[in-house]
């Protein structure tokens, strides 16, 4: 018991001094800069940073970001846009994939600025507890939202990964063997330690997911027919049903979301970018790419398979052996996009509450590698679980959405911008101080604050709600079932 005593008192110490250490830092560097110094406070931070950390993590060029970002973001949600559109219209979807892509790219243009102006944030849970006062609860609240955003996403991989194996073979196995066949590959693919290893699969993923993507689309258009087909007419919308209810609706919104909401993960790439100055170029070309796949995605595949054979993800609403031949191409994409969120958890755990003292974060002694397969494996079991328990695909994205990419997404970017004005402006801060574009985005921010409140309450009631729906329609299996889930 003693022990124990002693490491918890040890462990707080470290955290009060680190962020004395950091606030310290963060002073002088305004202090230097009041006087007018040349880039005092990029000089300033510079002296904290590890070179080690440098040196073994600081190895991404742009071009290795943008690989990362494409990975995470040309995925397997691209194929939920088109079931959005059947239930919010053509032209309401559209208008929301451009809204959304909006507003995350200019609150990554925040997270951009505020990683800057606080290098030594490096990871979001470090933001939040900054974000939020400073209180110690403020990041373990923080880091509990991104293991189970990061799980969850990995075990939707998992579950989708189970579809295709399902799907290609008929059956031919118990759907939990096809579940633990994926989270075991899945977890050989999340083995390298840095970005930059990852980034040249990324490229792959990501190439072959587009290539998913425009199969469907393509087959889509050729195909005689939908895939079972009834006689009833094919009909697409450019505005919602007449019947259509706040849940459906609301699901469909919180998907568009999701495929959107990445921003968990940048303060992690831009703190292992060789030139993090580069990150903003990334992310206007990654924001452009995504834009026009995932209307042209949602908007065609929709038009050629009407609102009565959709599905979700949209590979199911194909003929058999376009199926299987456009589903194909998206293998990369459900080992890979998993195994990156895997990578991004392990590396927290490892850095965050493993190795505080940073014994083995820059070893590659064998004692290290046990200890981050250690780390990856649990990881890989915990989504194996998830997969099993939770076997549903929009509904748990719109989950997801509601209950982390609310803070990920909007709040904390809302209360960044906030907190990045009242820096430039010390004890002389106030609204009535910004120029006319601040108060234009500090407008912005507060809606952007409002926004996640909104998918907060509302959405997450919408998502509940729809999963109840759905298992009293017996829609889905039950829990760890050899039933086959194929499309």
């Amino acid at each position: 018991m003693a022990m124990s005593r002693n490491s918890d008192f040890e462990f707080a110490l470290e955290d009060d001094n680190r962020s004395k250490l950091f606030e310290s830092a963060e002073q002088e560097a305004e202090s230097i800069a009041a006087s007018g110094t040349k880039n005092s406070i990029a000089l300033t931070i510079a002296e904290l940073e590890d070179g080690e950390y440098n040196k073994q993590y600081r190895t991404c060029s742009w071009l290795h970001t943008a690989g990362l970002m494409l990975s995470e973001y040309i995925v397997l949600a691209i194929m939920s846009f088109p079931w959005s559109y059947s239930v919010l219209g053509l032209v309401p979807g559209l208008i929301l994939t451009v809204f959304v892509a909006s507003t995350v790219l200019y609150t990554g243009l925040i997270i951009a600025e505020f990683c800057e102006k606080y290098p030594h944030l490096q990871n979001v849970c470090d933001i939040g507890q900054f974000l939020l006062g400073g209180y110690k609860w403020a990041w373990y609240a923080t880091a509990v939202c991104f293991l189970l955003n990061n799980l969850l996403i990995q075990g939707l991989h998992v579950l989708v990964g189970a579809k295709y194996l399902n799907t290609i073979t008929n059956h031919s196995i118990c759907t939990v063997g096809f579940s633990g066949i994926v989270a075991g590959i899945s977890l050989v693919f999340s083995l390298p330690r840095t970005f930059s290893s990852l980034s040249f699969m990324g490229y792959f993923a990501a190439a072959t997911m587009f290539i998913a993507v425009l199969l469907s689309m393509i087959f889509a258009g050729v195909q005689s027919h939908p895939y079972q087909y009834d006689g009833t007419p094919v009909v697409f919308r450019a505005f919602p049903a007449e019947g259509t209810t706040f849940v459906s609706g609301m699901g469909a919104f919180l998907n568009i979301v999701y495929s959107f909401v990445g921003q968990v993960t940048y303060p992690q790439f831009i703190a292992e970018m060789r030139n993090p100055k580069d990150f903003k170029k990334v992310l206007w070309i990654v924001t452009t790419c995504e834009v026009i796949i995932f209307g042209l995605a949602g908007s065609i595949i929709y038009v050629y398979v009407g609102d009565k054979y959709m599905t979700a993800p949209a590979f199911g609403s194909l003929q058999r052996a376009f199926k299987i031949i456009a589903f194909s191409f998206a293998v990369p994409t459900i080992v890979y996009a998993g195994a990156l969120y895997a990578n991004v958890t392990a590396k927290f755990v490892l850095f965050s509450l493993v190795d505080r003292q940073q014994k083995y974060r820059f070893s590659r002694s064998l004692t290290s590698w046990l200890i981050w397969v250690g780390i990856l494996s649990l990881s890989w079991a915990v989504a194996f679980v998830i997969a099993e328990v939770i076997p549903f695909f929009s509904d748990l994205l719109s989950l997801m959405s509601s209950l982390f990419d609310c803070w990920f997404g909007f709040v904390f970017w809302g209360i960044a911008y906030i907190r990045l004005r009242k820096r430039k402006y010390g004890a002389d801060y106030s609204f009535g101080r910004l120029t006319l574009v601040e108060k234009l985005n500090y407008v912005v921010s507060i809606g952007l604050i409002g926004m996640g409140v909104y998918i907060l309450g509302p959405g997450l009631y919408a998502s509940v709600q729809s999963i109840i729906l759905s298992y009293q329609a017996d829609l889905y299996g039950t829990v760890f079932s050899c039933a086959s889930n194929g499309i």
